[in-house]
């Protein structure tokens, strides 16, 4: 009688250690491309062209107010972990200053040093 050599099985446990460290490596790399897409706004606006954010104000955490421009109208809208509320559509523009939207970082920086106990 013969004998048969015995086969590699396909089962091994370097063949699993080797297949389950790839699934890892695969599910972790698309959650970092999501996470790197959504930090960054990396991603296509779902929104019609005609529409932006003109902008926000943090009322909580998880709370905000944000002026909406869509088309010609101005919309406020509140923002919470419930939704999106229709606050009031403005019948009148809000004209927005640049520089009181967003100071540039140095500026706020030097203003938080200076404030109780920051250097002088």
């Amino acid at each position: 009688m013969t004998a048969m050599a015995p086969s590699a099985s396909p089962l091994s446990a370097g063949s699993l250690a080797q297949l389950t460290l790839s699934l890892i490596a695969i599910v972790a790399l698309i959650l970092a491309l999501s996470w790197v897409l959504k930090r960054f706004k990396l991603t296509a606006p779902r929104g019609s062209v005609d529409s932006e954010v003109l902008d926000q104000l943090s009322l909580g955490p998880r709370e905000r107010i944000v002026l909406l421009r869509i088309g010609d109208a101005q919309v406020l809208v509140g923002v919470g972990a419930s939704g999106i509320v229709p606050l009031a559509p403005l019948s009148t523009p809000v004209v927005l200053k640049a520089a009181a939207r967003s100071p540039a970082f140095a500026e706020r920086l030097r203003d938080m040093m200076k404030g109780p106990g920051g250097p002088p």
